[in-house]
């Protein structure tokens, strides 16, 4: 693979962390409260908006893009992939069925069964809830396996295998299971205290567009999530 000029400290991201950049990607650490893209609310305060300051190096002339690969929800922080190239997006959004994400969480809750995969058919009502729906034609599949880390009293640590990724999914499967994640203002417990979501895209598995070399990235797990299991 290419390697990289370093950029000049001044045109370095802030409120997000490079993980990895080459000429035809860059894998970055997302912090949580940033949006992936832009919104009708937000426009600049995003990944790809950061980035693709950080890529141009400051010059209003320069042409340089940025591709959107995948999302993460604005509350959720870790490992996201952007292209720097129409074809090396391409090579991803092809290969994404078959790439490895894994998610941290913490939900509500003592789990009992300690590992499964949940399966549904979601749809989306118009005020953008996601709800699992029993008429197959009236959602698309989802398929969320997972296993549980760790326990305390009223929580669990969760390991988290997205098989398939559609909209709010890891969030809406756990609600419904009665086990909804920690921080969740859309899907969660109504009376519960302010707090980040405790959702975490922890590694990404995939195919360089390029050399075809498998590639892993990880984003240490904040310790926001750790903190409720430090007496158990």
């Amino acid at each position: 693979m290419k390697e990289m000029k370093p950029i000049p400290y001044r045109h370095r991201p802030k409120g997000l962390t490079i993980l990895y950049e080459d000429r035809d990607i860059i894998v970055i650490d997302k912090s949580a409260g940033l949006l992936t893209v832009k919104a009708t609310y937000e426009r600049e305060k995003t990944a790809h908006h950061i980035l693709t300051n950080y890529i141009r190096k400051g010059s209003l002339k320069s042409k340089k893009q940025l591709f959107v690969v995948h999302r993460l929800d604005r509350d959720t922080s870790g490992v996201l992939v952007f292209a720097k190239s129409a074809e090396a997006k391409e090579n991803l959004k092809l290969q994404w069925k078959g790439v490895k994400k894994k998610y941290v969480a913490v939900v509500h809750g003592i789990l009992t069964e300690k590992s499964g995969t949940l399966i549904s058919h979601l749809a989306e009502n118009e005020n953008y809830e996601v709800f699992s729906v029993k008429d197959s034609r009236k959602g698309e599949l989802a398929k969320t396996r997972y296993k549980v880390l760790k326990e305390a009293k009223r929580f669990s640590l969760l390991e988290i295998e997205l098989l398939t990724g559609k909209k709010n999914q890891i969030r809406v499967h756990f609600s419904e299971k009665g086990h909804p994640l920690v921080g969740d203002d859309k899907y969660g417990k109504k009376d519960e205290p302010k707090s980040r979501l405790a959702l975490h895209s922890h590694y990404l598995t995939f195919r360089h567009p390029y050399s075809g070399k498998e590639l892993t990235f990880e984003a240490e797990v904040p310790g926001f999530f750790k903190s409720f299991f430090d007496n158990t």
